[in-house]
């Protein structure tokens, strides 16, 4: 058995980026500086429109394990691709950066490769078209149970909860992560999936050893206007809750304890995969031991690097800024 430091399993995206005018995003009928879901036939037409692509390799947990990759965990991925040429280029791009991507493309008779079509703006404004194609019907047949088990962190996606098979192959993975003395657990993604499914997230939550969501998520989940309310229940349910705010301190609750990390505010040229880089951040911290709270900072800092500029993966050496501030 194959052993991993993190183990992710989330929606395989290709970004594909490509600036322009204001006036084009008019003539495609492109609402500006909002992410929408396509359709497949839509999809393909922006696709098909856009001048001068680039392709990068996305995903929110793949965006974090990107991250851990790069700090030096011996990482891998679980997502579903369609053998097409996005689906080349992303599972050849995941392991250029040194990520072990599990599933081989899928051939023949199933929906293309996922893709978020991107538009940039000359003001910076990003107007995202996402197409999620064949990366949302990953199912528990996508599961090595091996890889899953052999999985220190194992991390799921909550925007794969939208789908009864995905639902099923989070719970086949994490069974098979802690049965072998990993820790598994969640992002919660977006508030309106956890809506959508919150008495699924609610049970998923007691089975996890850890759960990673924002203030709006934490309160989506258990119905409340009150944080501190939704945090103290989660705290009961889950082993280790964290919750970041916007700016604002991030709150780690375990065990009964409570604890606030301060954020440094720095200036956003690209708010994109700050989430995701926050928690590659903070789960390397619990992967090499940190405390809860050194792990936290940790968080902040990788996502204070990719707000820094364009694109949803590290650029810096996040691992030197730890050094640099004592962290390691």
């Amino acid at each position: 058995m194959t052993r991993y430091q993190a183990v992710g399993i989330g929606n395989a995206v290709v970004d594909v980026i490509t600036q322009c005018d204001d006036d084009v995003l008019t003539r495609l009928g492109i609402d500006k500086g909002v992410m929408q879901l396509v359709e497949q036939q839509r999809g393909e037409f922006l696709f098909d429109q856009m001048q001068n692509r680039n392709q990068m390799p996305g995903g929110s947990v793949a965006n974090s394990i990107a991250g851990l990759g790069a700090l030096g965990l011996k990482t891998g991925f679980i997502g579903r691709v369609h053998d097409d040429a996005l689906g080349r280029f992303y599972a050849n791009a995941m392991t250029a950066e040194g990520i072990d991507f599990v599933n081989p493309p899928v051939p023949e008779g199933e929906l293309p490769t996922s893709r978020s079509m991107i538009f940039v703006s000359p003001d910076g404004e990003r107007s995202m078209n996402t197409y999620l194609g064949i990366s949302a019907e990953l199912g528990p047949e996508d599961v090595d149970d091996d890889v899953a088990g052999g999985a220190a962190l194992l991390f799921l996606e909550g925007y794969l909860f939208d789908k009864p098979k995905g639902k099923d192959a989070f719970l086949a993975a994490s069974r098979a992560c802690r049965a072998s003395g990993g820790m598994a657990g969640i992002t919660l993604s977006d508030p309106f999936c956890v809506d959508r499914h919150r008495g699924d997230f609610r049970k998923l939550v007691q089975e996890l050893d850890y759960v990673l969501g924002n203030e709006h998520e934490w309160c989506a989940l258990y119905e409340t206007e009150d944080l501190g309310a939704a945090l103290e229940q989660a705290a009961a349910e889950s082993g280790l809750v964290v919750c970041t705010r916007s700016g604002h301190d991030v709150v780690i609750a375990t065990g009964g304890d409570t604890l606030t990390v301060p954020v440094r505010a720095v200036p956003a040229l690209d708010s994109t995969g700050a989430g995701d880089q926050f928690a590659a951040g903070f789960l390397y911290g619990v992967a090499t031991g940190a405390p809860l709270e050194v792990a936290g900072r940790m968080g902040c800092i990788a996502a204070a690097e990719v707000i820094s500029h364009y694109g949803a993966r590290p650029e810096a050496d996040v691992k030197e800024m730890f050094r640099a501030e004592g962290l390691i």
